[in-house]
């Protein structure tokens, strides 16, 4: 029997046992991760150094791209240190801080989203008032909002998680420090009081799922009535990538934790946190700069400016 004082760390879930496939998980997140640094750091500076880029659709991608790197930094790295050194122990400590850090990134970057669909809003269907409504101090205010408002949800949901008592041992079937698995070693009944707080933040999670699906209602009614089709695809390439990166956050995240309990398995489990976790960080940046021309102008003039 175990309890929450005696517990002084945790065991994670290991990928594979043979040593081969140990050290192919290894290399295959160490690509994943380099690709998400080189992606995101290149968007980064080709924002921060290209004055044509300093627009509120720009400013808020930079900080999407901090909240990418962040998320993948937290989770990663430790993912490979257990593969390439074939352990699986993570301190309690460090659980906690990994918990705070997951949570707080991937709230600011579900907010970050949910303003990101204002921002394309105002852009196609007020156009005349975007410069009064998204003004440099509003943008910076509502950047804020998101990171500040992450940040809550993430002290509230961490304190919670680690004040329950547990007792069902220290073994995490997730490869990172994650609520759900952490509340499957909890005492019986004692972990109603964080699902309540779950219940709370969910609902204000569908308010910003309304919000961008109303957004988008507007934004594509205002579309179809553009009378040209240049002028219908270039508003519709402007949101695209936006709305990509939505759908593949959302539908990950509530595949991982509203999934039946019937067809939960420690396998499928780790396939769904890897596709919510790990993925969007690292395919965000190509989603954005794929189409996105002064992205790839940016890039070229920092290209050239480093070279000569």
């Amino acid at each position: 029997m175990y309890n929450s004082s005696s517990i002084t760390e945790f065991l994670l879930l290991a990928f594979a046992e043979r040593r081969e496939l140990q050290l192919l998980h290894f290399w295959l997140f160490l690509g994943i991760y380099l690709a998400a640094l080189l992606g995101n750091g290149l968007i980064i500076t080709a924002i921060a150094c290209d004055h044509h880029l300093h627009t509120p659709m720009y400013f808020f991608l930079l900080n999407l791209s901090l909240l990418d790197l962040g998320s993948i930094s937290t989770t990663v790295p430790k993912a490979m240190t257990n593969a390439l050194w074939d352990t699986r122990d993570i301190s309690y400590a460090g659980c906690a801080a990994q918990l705070f850090m997951f949570l707080f990134l991937i709230s600011s970057e579900y907010f970050l989203l949910t303003i990101m669909s204002y921002d394309r809003y105002v852009a196609i269907c007020k156009p005349l008032h975007y410069g009064t409504l998204l003004g440099s101090r509003a943008c910076v205010h509502m950047a804020a909002a998101a990171w500040g408002t992450g940040l809550l949800i993430s002290l509230l949901h961490t304190a919670n998680t680690f004040s329950l008592p547990l007792c069902q041992g220290n073994s995490i079937n997730q490869f990172f420090c994650e609520i759900p698995q952490i509340l499957k070693l909890s005492c019986s009944d004692s972990y109603l009081r964080e699902v309540g707080l779950l219940m709370v933040i969910a609902s204000f999670i569908l308010a910003c799922f309304v919000f961008i699906v109303l957004s988008y209602m507007q934004i594509f009614r205002v579309v179809l009535r553009i009378p040209s089709e240049q002028g219908q695809h270039k508003a519709f390439s402007t949101c695209l990538p936006h709305l990509v990166v939505v759908s593949l956050f959302i539908s990950t995240a509530m595949f991982a934790y509203l999934k039946p309990h019937s067809i939960s398995s420690p396998s499928l489990d780790l396939v769904v946190s890897f596709l919510y976790s790990v993925v969007p960080p690292a395919v965000n940046p190509l989603i954005y700069s794929m189409r996105n021309q002064e992205i790839k102008n940016a890039l070229r003039k920092v290209y050239e400016y480093t070279l000569f």
